[in-house]
């Protein structure tokens, strides 16, 4: 009798223990996250976003002239960066210069595209 009470604290002792283990692992992994989130959501924050820039602001860009920027806004809206290339309205060369300064967000869901 001795025995089985004995294994049975055991046992709770064991699962109680691994119960701790595997919470304090889920909240360091969810605090080491927050950071790393909030750092990729501010390096798109500073992209160019294809969608809403300006034609100057395109111009800025290394290899986007005035007609290259026409282009793009022309070609509107853009589902992701690399649409520049495919829809053939920078060579791979340009986009290569500017990839990492652009970005091609979308619009929010339920958001209106239009007056009524």
């Amino acid at each position: 009798m001795k025995f089985l009470r004995s294994t049975s604290v055991i046992r709770m002792l064991l699962l109680l223990f691994l119960t701790l283990c595997l919470s304090a692992g889920t909240a360091k992994a969810s605090s080491a996250s927050g950071p790393a989130l909030q750092s990729a959501r501010a390096a798109a924050a500073d992209k160019l976003d294809l969608n809403t820039a300006t034609k100057d602001q395109l111009k800025a860009l290394p290899g986007i002239d005035d007609t290259h920027a026409q282009k793009i806004i022309d070609g509107r809206p853009y589902r992701t960066k690399l649409d520049l290339v495919h829809r053939k309205i920078i060579t791979r060369a340009t986009y290569d210069k500017i990839k990492d300064q652009i970005i091609a967000k979308q619009p929010k869901a339920g958001a209106m595209t239009g007056p009524k």
